[in-house]
């Protein structure tokens, strides 16, 4: 269906693209990754045909329609409903000339390609496709330039998804959908009958819709068949290859830089040490693996506050004196991680502002301890980053009085050491500064983190780090997010915000998708449980503490493997090359030698096993 050969893409003196080559399978549904910024949007737009390659070929069965999302959100006075009809422009361009067309011939083809093409079912297919992305009867027909950019995105969204190209271009399309959205998205595209090329850092996404990854990586294109989690099984697998075969050519290049020393000054020797020279020269590096100290999320705990840190009694809170949620009961402990579920819409923000105290209540009453700090990310704060700023002025401003050291120190633990600290915001990646905001808002160690949609703009590494540094974090957590992954390891109570209010969802986030995709979100409601809160806030700090001691021994087994494994391979080298050996094993005989392995495969079973009962001790923990 596509086929990429030698693509090359220089921007600003810089090469994005190097020699990108791939060949994707018709009808493929295709994952394009790799970090932020190794240039999957221009690899987009090359493919689009908005971006001319600097060198190399783009190839396509002639007559191919493509389809991809502008940077602009449609608007203007159209309803979402007429413009997403008005994307299907062959059926468009049919129906004006059928209106005013007088020849009874050409009547007659008209009417008979929109059948063809079925045309007269294009409106419940819009119709459905903008349910889907969470537009009721009444939005569908309200003028685009009353709803919000993220919403309008959606429009465009629909619009292309309806326009049914051949090739289907997607660029991060959940990042402006909420969780329902997300799932209803990943149902159409597994059943859409064409080609799909789709850049998304969503682990759950990519595992659900697609059938090969795409990996970006130094300008370079690799295809592996399979979902994310295949993909990453894959690269683990070719990195060790890659790192033993690094090994074995560091072990060469010795010899043959040995051999030269020792023998170019002897004019017996000299014509053989010049060949291995050239041999020397010959010799290609091994490309080294990608270890980006970037990928760095440390959040500073705070000290010690009693519980709780915040309670709503009856609550209710809005804007303008018209409340949007009302009878909140909900207790909040230091220890707690919350999700908050629900469509967009449904007052998820206006919980989260209430928590961080930007809202106060209309109704009964918010009791907060008196000495607690809240970091509250959104988007937002990313997008009013002063661009002329560098993360040091930024953090410096925030941190009055504070020693230099003290702001880069926090700063450092975000990643903004050395140059980055100095570098303008308008110069670093979306991603970069959605850590820059996080670093900002954690400066005075805060005891609660509210985080809404703090994934957008990370890549999945990135995504991995901020989850496990949340889950290292010792104050309390609320996220919104429609990252499932990030939910699913992060959070361990989950509230829906819907019908007014806010509740605990007595379920796991797998019955809370069971109830969305059977479109059954009112019953999801009716069959909560009545729990007894105070027991299951109980058992499940009981159930973290376990799981503590758990996690760390589970940790102190994986190092351990990693120890032995290396010792394994130092032994093996000795048997089959006892030239590169390490000191001590080259002293060993070879019988000595398998001993001493036959005794570190032992010693890897028992923590191997050690390592399994911690994570099914784990496992029916979390059972």
């Amino acid at each position: 269906m596509l086929n990429l050969t030698d693509i090359i893409v220089r921007l600003g003196g810089r090469t994005i693209l190097d020699g990108a080559s791939a060949s994707l399978p018709p009808r493929g549904r295709i994952g394009l990754i790799g970090r932020n910024g190794a240039g999957k949007t221009t690899l987009v737009r090359v493919v689009a045909g908005m971006l001319e390659p600097d060198a190399g070929e783009l190839r396509m069965p002639r007559g191919s329609r493509i389809g991809y999302i502008a940077q602009e959100a449609p608007g203007g006075s159209a309803t979402p409903f007429e413009t997403v009809l008005a994307a299907d422009t062959e059926r468009a361009t049919l129906l004006a000339e059928s209106e005013h067309s007088e020849d009874p011939d050409r009547l007659g083809e008209l009417h008979e390609r929109l059948n063809a093409i079925d045309a007269h079912s294009a409106p419940a297919r819009a119709a459905r496709i903008l349910v889907g992305l969470g537009f009721d009867e009444e939005a569908q027909h309200r003028p685009l330039d009353t709803f919000s950019g993220g919403w309008r995105m959606r429009v465009a969204l629909a619009s292309l998804l309806f326009s049914a190209p051949d090739l289907l271009l997607l660029d991060e399309p959940s990042n402006h959908l909420d969780l329902e959205a997300v799932l209803w998205l990943e149902d159409f595209l597994k059943s859409y009958p064409a080609t799909i090329l789709l850049v998304s850092h969503e682990r759950d996404f990519l595992n659900n819709v697609v059938d090969h990854i795409l990996h970006l990586e130094r300008g370079k294109l690799t295809l592996y068949p399979g979902g994310y989690d295949a993909f990453e099984r894959q690269r683990a697998e070719r990195q060790a290859q890659l790192a033993s075969a690094r090994e074995r050519q560091e072990a060469q290049r010795a010899k043959l830089q040995d051999y030269i020393a020792r023998n170019k000054a002897r004019a017996s020797t000299a014509k053989q040490a010049q060949s291995r020279v050239k041999a020397l020269a010959r010799m290609q590096p091994i490309a080294e693996l990608l270890d980006d100290p970037s990928l760095s999320f440390d959040f500073p705990s705070p000290e010690a506050l009693r519980p709780p840190l915040v309670t709503l009694d009856h609550t209710a809170v809005g804007y303008d004196g018209v409340p949007v949620l009302r009878k909140l009961d909900l207790r909040l402990d230091p220890d707690d991680r919350v999700a908050l579920l629900g469509r967009n819409g449904n007052g998820k923000t206006t919980l989260a502002r209430l928590l961080a105290a930007q809202l106060k209540p209309i109704e009964g009453e918010m009791n907060a301890s008196g000495k607690m700090r809240v970091g509250y990310f959104t988007q937002y704060q990313v997008e009013e980053l002063d661009r002329g700023e560098t993360p040091l002025q930024h953090m410096t401003r925030l941190m009055p009085g504070a020693s230099p050291s003290a702001v880069r120190a926090q700063l450092g633990r975000f990643g903004f050491g050395g140059a980055k600290a100095t570098t303008e915001v308008g110069k670093l990646s979306g991603g970069e500064r959605a850590r820059l905001a996080l670093a900002l808002i954690t400066r005075d160690a805060p005891h609660m983190l509210i985080l809404d949609e703090p994934t957008n703009h990370l890549d999945v590494d990135a995504r991995e780090a901020l989850i496990q540094a949340l889950n290292a974090y010792e104050g309390a957590v609320v996220i919104v997010s429609h990252d499932r992954h990030m939910i699913e390891t992060t959070a361990d109570r989950l509230v829906l915000v819907d019908g007014g209010t806010a509740r605990e969802y007595d379920g796991s986030l797998d019955d809370y998708i069971a109830f969305v995709l059977q479109g059954d979100a009112r019953e999801a409601g009716k069959a909560e449980a009545k729990i007894d809160r105070k027991a299951a806030r109980r058992a499940a700090a009981e159930a973290r503490e376990k799981s503590a001691a758990l996690r760390r021994r589970a940790k102190e087994a994986e190092a351990e493997l990693a120890r032995l494994t290396e010792q394994k391979s130092a032994i093996d080298r000795a048997m089959f090359d006892p030239s590169s050996a390490e000191a001590a094993l080259a002293k060993l005989t070879m019988s000595e030698l398998m001993k001493k392995r036959a005794q570190v495969e032992a010693r890897i079973e028992e923590i191997e096993a050690e390592w399994l009962d911690a994570n099914e001790a784990l496992e029916r923990i979390a059972a």
